[in-house]
């Protein structure tokens, strides 16, 4: 018996599998790119950018085109010094060949081909090469022009020089394989020029054009013909990006919609111990705070030592100006880390030659030296701003004194409604129809406009996993309200106590309730506010929930249309006329048909009788009798429901400083800008 178990589960060098080339990446790409969803058809785009990026941080190139073909396949020029193509020693193949089919093999681990990169692991071009169907590599360098092509990472042939030229760079083009993006292989125009805009931003004198040419019909451009194809594409949608005022006028961009606290925007550029720090910030009239992160020009979603070093620095260097100031008293208590971050942008750099990063995404930094640099050189250079420019000092030390004082408000408040709430047994929000069930990975707390809709809601739900909780109107806008005024709002603090998670410092998101928590408002304008308030409550007080994917709407449907005894739902204009097939033209006609009203003539009578259709359209959740609400919105298994997700937390921040703060000609801008978008129900 012992016998017959041991050769079954038999190890041994023959069990042992090893991956050819790049088939590594094929088989675990989520390794080398994160996700194989939207995020990671990007990071192909990115990578590949990144190498012409290198190129003009060294200053060997000062113009980077990328453009999407119609096929979404992506080309990338630049005009730096060019892949090498001489043989490699090691591989006997061309160096081009090299960086191209083999992980870890670049000019960024050593000698004198880069002294600042952000792609030190080398893999950057081979993986997007595995990921892809196709792809081809333009070479100008050396008097010449050389290609190679591949598929699916592997070449298709040698290196062949084209021809004669007088051009230097390189051109990359490649097209992503659906076998491993299954979700989508269609880029977002607007993402891709979100980031490069960025980029821009943070290498001064660089050129950046972005084109969108998937309607142009222009056939993939042939090799060996130049590098830019920007000219042949002047019909098509393109942004053009060139910046000399570096880190300034990239935190004068995120601050555009709001009201600076003072007039002067502080920077530094210094290199200390081999790390180049550069940093620029200003305080704006808000109560959040915006801080982004670059190492090597990559950003670090995550933060890393230069943001530690940097939030070190600047309470420590507040506390000490205000202190030296008498701007604080000896019996008051020191700014908290929070306290100086309220209302400030800035944006924080560092370049390093030996960088590491905490996985291939880049997403933290972790080389210890950034932090000690930042601190030390922030430091030094913030408090000499503060004591040149005492106006522009006095203005961030007042703002920074109501923060504190603010905090000591919200926290009495938080803590006398937290203390007589959920963390000391206080009975739940009478307006709460709990579930039965305390595991919350299936719990579900659906969040209703009314309590009409929230009656139907309570009669129809599954009461086992399903809880809900009806809001009376519309919130408060909790854009720029502090945390002792929202919980003064009897709707916010209901939903706080629901969740269970707390709320400010003492969150904690191990106590959430409900692992779903979905908007189900009416599908109106008032519907549309009101889960925008919300949505505007979470992402600002309760963000890791939309991180973490726990946030949802609820897609009610828009008609209910009964033909015959058939009874069939619509949530759209477009699945109505679907729905309805050869009925749909004699239907509309039929005007009287349309929410039921009595016919106004025999004829439509006539017209109603034949194609026995009955058209109701839903204004609200009210509306419907329990048995529909379940049916369409509710029952997990035929309801639709969308996932709130943040694809660029930038951009979600100025949607929101636009929509909830103070600033109205931006709003009124936008809303007139994105009103074709809108779907109205006149």
């Amino acid at each position: 018996m012992a016998d017959d178990k041991a050769k079954k589960s038999s190890y041994s060098a023959a069990d042992i599998t090893v991956l050819e080339g790049l088939e590594a990446v094929r088989r675990r790409p989520g390794m080398y790119i994160g996700t194989t969803g939207p995020d990671g058809l990007h990071h192909l785009v990115w990578e590949i950018f990144d190498n012409s990026r290198d190129e003009a941080m060294g200053g060997f190139s000062n113009d980077i085109e990328v453009v999407i073909l119609p096929g979404n396949v992506v080309r990338v020029a630049d005009n730096g010094r060019g892949i090498p193509v001489d043989i490699h020693k090691q591989t006997k193949v061309s160096a081009l060949e090299t960086i191209m089919t083999t992980l870890h093999a670049g000019g960024k681990f050593g000698g004198e081909g880069y002294k600042v990169s952000g792609g030190l692991h080398g893999v950057g071009g081979s993986v997007v090469n595995a990921l892809s169907t196709y792809m081809r590599a333009e070479v100008y360098r050396d008097g010449g022009a050389f290609e190679q092509e591949y598929t699916f990472g592997k070449k298709k042939a040698s290196v062949k020089k084209l021809g004669s030229s007088r051009l230097h760079g390189t051109v990359i083009i490649f097209q992503a394989d659906p076998s491993i993006f299954t979700t989508t292989t269609i880029y977002d125009f607007d993402k891709i020029v979100s980031h490069l805009r960025e980029q821009a931003y943070l290498v001064k004198g660089l050129r950046i054009t972005i084109i969108d040419a998937r309607e142009s019909g222009m056939e993939l451009p042939e090799a060996g013909k130049g590098l830019y194809i920007r000219s042949k594409l002047s019909d098509s949608p393109s942004q053009t990006f060139y910046f000399e005022g570096g880190l300034r006028s990239l935190v004068s961009f995120y601050n555009r919609y709001q009201k600076p606290a003072h007039k002067n925007i502080f920077y530094i550029e210094k290199e200390q111990d081999g790390v180049d720090v550069e940093i620029a910030l200003q305080y704006a009239d808000d109560i959040s705070s915006r801080i982004f992160p670059f190492a090597n020009n990559i950003y670090n979603s995550e933060g890393g030592t230069h943001i530690t070093g940097f939030r070190t620095a600047l309470t420590r260097t507040l506390n000490g100006y205000a202190r030296k100031n008498n701007s604080l008293r000896e019996s008051e208590e020191n700014f908290t880390g929070d306290d100086v971050l309220e209302g400030l942008t800035a944006v924080v750099s560092v370049k390093l030659r030996e960088i590491q990063f905490e996985g291939q995404t880049k997403g933290k930094l972790g080389s210890v030296e950034a932090r000690g640099a930042v601190d030390s050189v922030f430091a030094e250079s913030f408090s000499m701003f503060l004591e040149e420019n005492p106006d522009d000092a006095k203005a961030i030390i007042s703002k920074t004194i109501l923060a504190l004082k603010a905090r000591k408000a919200a926290k009495a408040a938080k803590d006398s409604v937290l203390r007589k709430g959920a963390l000391e047994g206080m009975t739940l929000p009478g307006k709460l129809a709990d579930c039965q069930s305390k595991d919350a990975a299936e719990s579900e707390l659906f969040v209703v406009e009314g309590d009409s809709a929230g009656g139907t809601a309570k009669t129809g739900r599954d009461r086992r996993t399903q809880a809900i909780l009806p809001l009376r109107g519309k919130i408060l806008n909790v854009e720029r309200a502090r945390l002792d005024k929202m919980l003064g709002s009897e709707q916010i603090k209901n939903l706080v106590v629901a969740l269970g998670c707390a709320i400010g410092e003492t969150f904690n998101i191990e106590k959430l309730r409900y692992h779903k928590i979905i908007l189900a408002t009416d599908a109106d304008v008032d519907g549309a506010h009101i889960r925008t308030l919300l949505l505007t409550l979470l992402y600002r007080h309760f963000r890791p929930l939309v991180d973490g994917g726990f946030v949802y709407i609820a897609q009610p449907p828009l008609y209910k249309i009964k033909r015959g005894k058939e009874v069939m739902y619509a949530y759209s204009d477009e699945e109505k006329t679907r729905l309805l097939g050869k009925d749909a033209a004699l239907a509309e006609e039929v005007e009287a048909v349309e929410g039921g009203e009595a016919p106004e003539s025999e004829e439509d009578a006539g017209k109603a009788k034949q194609v026995r259709i009955h058209i109701q359209r839903y204004k609200g959740l009210g509306e419907m009798n329990s048995e529909e609400l379940w049916e369409t919105t509710m029952d997990p298994a035929h309801r639709i429901l969308k996932q709130v997700r943040v694809e660029d937390a930038a951009d979600a921040d100025t949607v929101f400083d636009i929509l909830m703060g103070e600033d109205v000609p931006s709003r009124k801008s936008f809303i007139q800008s994105n009103a074709k978008l809108a779907k109205l129900d006149l």
